[in-house]
């Protein structure tokens, strides 16, 4: 019995290579209806597809081969057909007649008996070889199977990597497909940008009356601006530069237009006013009304086509700024004829009424400046305000002409203000000219700060609903977002704008294009640039009358009776009682209020008018400017007030008090100043010149010895530092007239000692030294006390001052008896007074 082969190849199968899915290929060639019907015919067709020919006669038996092939029994017989009967052998024909036919006939008995006895066996043996040979022929068709298995692997190959073959063919072929389909694309949208020109020509040859404001002309012009932008960062293109030019041309041609139609717009409402208010009976309110609402309506509409020009001016400024600037100046100028006649009435009015005032109060020839100043800045502040929120509603740019316009009509007020300011002699009334400016300039700053903070506000509101309109978009299908207004790069493409245009109905265009404009440079106004000019004129005369003053009034003043009366006035001044509204000191600005000497009464006048002219000028002009003149009055004061002391002590040369009160008269002066000068602030001034003396010496030397030292001795100009505190010319003025003081106070209180201490070493002391003692003590009680009550008289019983002057006044009458103990010799120094004694006699005396 033969054993069934193992089949080979069927756990031997080629792994498949990764290929891409079913969903990739369907996405790549997707079928149509037909051929999806056809597809589905065939997977039918092969589902129910027979076995070969050659296994059909094996089927009953691969399907049952245990069941025996039964014999087919012999039909019946038909009734009346004779039948043929065949004898068996074991039933002779014949009967037997010999012993030999019964001995064949019995051994075919016994071999019949043997046989039926084996029949088992037999039949078992026929169903074994019928199973072996099922066996056989089921081996040799699964061999058969086997083979053409193997040879279906084979072509099972050959398509797999024909189908691969076919597959990445498809692949290639839809990747081609793609790239060509990119390219196309690419193409096609480079040629919108060439083909965009057909369209804004067609659009610009035929423009109506009513043109610049349909969305398609803003959307056009949209349109082209892109065009330009896309071929100038494309030049290398084909006929770029043509296309460039003519896309130019187009966009001048409809900014040309928006220009056009803007500058009849606003001719159209000037002239409308101009008829309606030349009624006389018209009321300020509709005059208002007039000029104001009128023009705010019509900027509505103008708006956003100005604003469009605006856009393309500030990117193409040197082919389009002119149009905007001729915008510009037909506004400028339309304002200008309404408001000029009005403002120059309103100014006239103004004026009269300051004269009228003034005349009330001063006289014929007199007229009330800062009145005038106060309402013309007033009433020019509002107008400008309101030049300037309508300048806004119309325009985002031209801040420059419009401050050119603004200052032409403040030059109106300027002109009549100008030479009023520059004959005003005093200096009250420039400095309340200078106040009512400054104060409309610091209404200005805090107005500024406030919209700041509002600016600052608004941005964190919009940051706020931002956030939230990004949160409930999110939300919202995709389908609902708003197309055009944010661009992927930027800038954006025909193809965004396109879908803009679309979504107009939806979206209008100024809120699509309204990440695209970032000039709002007209933020506000700034009032003080056009208030500058009045204040400089004001400061510059201020300037001018106070430098007037300090030579006059302080430089070349001249002395009057009554005002060297010392120490009488500070005596009267002590009697009566402080009251700071009598004292004109008590007005003056809070930075330079002297609190140490409060009684300005009592002053010398050069002083008191040094303090009023630095406290006018304090707050109006700049600092260097100030710190100037300061330096320069207080250093015309400290001169005055050396005259005037010298002028004092000259009285009575043999008086010794006159002599003191000079001396005093000055220090309680000088302390002013100083003090004038803390509270001032004033720094050291610092003025580098050029010295040019070396070189006048060595052109001398060259000229009357040119042969003598060469050009070893050569002295070039160098640069000399000048250097100017008028806190250490006041220190040193004031040190030096405290010695002095000190020193005419020890001269006199130590007059006793001095001929014994000068005169020691020459001949004996007329006086004995004990007697001398005793009128240096009585002498040095008296000028002491009078010394010290007269300066706590002019340093306003200023204890810390005076305090200050006594330590040294004391170490010079010690050292001044010290001397004359040295002078006395024997018996005599050792009775008198120890220099200790002496010291502790004159600390008793100051009250140290």
């Amino acid at each position: 019995m033969q054993r069934r082969p193992v089949i080979q190849g069927l756990s031997t199968l080629p792994t498949l290579p990764k290929a891409i899915t079913l969903e990739e290929w369907e996405a790549k060639a997707p079928l149509s209806e037909t051929e999806t019907r056809s597809v589905g015919v065939m997977k039918r067709a092969c589902e129910t597809r027979p076995l070969p020919s050659k296994f059909a006669d094996t089927v009953e038996l691969i399907s049952r081969p245990a069941t025996p092939v039964r014999r087919a029994a012999s039909p019946a017989p038909r009734d009346g057909t004779p039948t043929t009967k065949h004898p068996h052998r074991l039933h002779p024909s014949q009967p037997i007649t010999t012993p030999q036919q019964f001995h064949d006939w019995f051994a075919l008995i016994d071999k019949s008996i043997s046989h039926s006895q084996e029949a088992h066996f037999r039949q078992h043996l026929d169903s074994v070889s019928g199973h072996l040979s099922t066996c056989d022929t089921l081996l040799e068709r699964a061999m058969e199977v086997d083979t053409d298995v193997e040879r279906m692997m084979v072509d099972w190959a050959g398509v797999e990597e024909g189908g691969q073959s076919l597959q990445g063919a498809c692949e290639r072929m839809l990747e081609e497909r793609d790239r060509l389909i990119k390219v196309t694309d690419a193409i096609e949208e480079r040629l919108e940008y060439f083909q965009e020109l057909e369209h804004a020509t067609q659009m610009l040859n035929h423009p109506g009356d009513g043109l610049v404001v349909e969305e398609a002309f803003l959307m056009m012009v949209e349109r082209v601006d892109v065009c330009i932008e896309y071929l100038e960062a494309h030049r290398q293109f084909r006929e770029s530069q043509l296309y460039l030019m003519r896309y130019r041309h187009c966009l001048t041609r409809a900014m040309t237009l928006i220009k056009m139609h803007f500058v009849n717009a606003i001719k159209s409402v000037t002239s409308e006013v101009q008829r309606r208010m030349g009624d006389k009976d018209m009321s300020l309110a509709t005059q208002n009304l007039l000029l104001y609402a009128k023009f705010q309506a019509t900027s509505t509409a103008l708006r956003p086509i100005i604003g469009e020009l605006e856009v393309r001016a500030a990117k193409h400024p040197e082919e389009l700024s002119a149009l905007l600037g001729e915008c510009h100046a037909a506004f400028f100028y339309a304002r200008r004829q309404l408001i000029t006649g009005r403002l120059t009435e309103e100014i006239r009015r103004m004026i009269v009424e300051s004269e009228t005032g003034a005349k009330s109060r001063s006289g014929p020839a007199s007229i009330d400046l800062v009145g005038l100043t106060r309402s013309g800045c007033s009433y020019l502040k509002h107008m400008c305000m309101d030049e300037f929120s309508l300048f806004q509603a119309f325009f985002d740019s031209g801040e420059d002409q419009l401050y050119r316009y603004l200052e032409g009509l403040c030059d109106n007020l300027y002109d009549d203000l100008r030479p009023r300011i520059l004959h005003e002699t005093k200096l009250a009334v420039l400095c309340q000219v200078c106040t009512v400016i400054q104060a409309l300039m610091v209404l200005d700053v805090h107005t500024e700060f406030d919209e700041s903070l509002d600016d600052n506000d608004d941005e964190r509101d919009e940051e706020d609903e931002g956030e939230s309109d990004d949160d409930e978009e999110d939300e919202e299908d995709e389908d609902d977002e708003e197309p055009g207004i944010q661009y992927a790069h930027g800038t954006p493409t025909l193809r965004e704008l396109n879908a803009a245009s679309e979504s107009s109905q939806k979206f209008p265009l100024q809120q699509r294009l309204r990440g695209r404009r970032q000039h709002h440079q007209l933020r506000r106004l700034h009032v003080g640039n056009l208030l500058e000019m009045i204040l400089q004129d004001a400061q510059t005369r201020l300037v001018f009358r106070a430098q007037a003053v300090v030579q006059s009034e302080i430089r070349y003043y001249v002395t009057k009776d009554g005002d060297l009366d010392y120490p009488q006035k500070l005596l009267s001044a002590r009697e009566q009682p402080y009251d700071a509204a009598d004292d004109p000191g008590s007005f003056a600005q809070p930075l330079l209020r002297l609190p140490s000497l409060a009684r300005v009464s009592t002053w010398y006048p050069t002083v008191k008018k040094t303090h009023w002219v630095l406290s006018q000028l304090h707050e109006y002009v700049k600092p260097a400017i100030f710190e100037d003149i300061a330096y320069e009055a207080i250093s015309l004061c400290k001169d005055s007030l050396i005259s005037a002391s010298d002028t004092l002590s000259s009285k009575a040369s043999n008086d010794n008090a006159t002599n003191l009160d000079g001396k005093l008269f000055l220090i309680r002066h000088l302390l002013i100043l100083k003090e004038l000068t803390t509270t001032l602030g004033l720094e050291v001034q610092r003025d580098r010149g050029v010295d040019f003396s070396g070189v006048t010496d060595t052109l001398g030397s060259l000229i009357f010895n040119p042969l003598g030292g060469g050009l070893s001795g050569l002295r070039l100009p160098k640069v000399v530092e000048n250097i100017a505190d008028a806190r250490l010319e006041l220190d040193i003025a004031l040190k030096t007239v405290c010695e002095d003081s000190i020193s005419q106070c020890v001269a006199a209180s130590t007059s006793p000692l001095s001929a014994i201490a000068n005169g020691a070493s020459s001949k004996s002391p007329s006086k004995p030294p004990f007697q001398v003692v005793q009128e240096f003590k009585s002498t040095a009680e008296r000028e002491i006390q009078i010394w010290i009550s007269k300066l706590k008289l002019y340093l306003n019983d200023d204890d810390k001052t005076v305090g200050i002057m006594l330590p040294p006044m004391e170490a010079k009458v010690v050292e001044a008896y010290e001397r004359f103990l040295n002078a006395v010799t024997g018996q005599e120094a050792v009775e008198l007074m120890t220099v200790t004694d002496v010291s502790a006699f004159v600390a008793k005396l100051s009250g140290t």
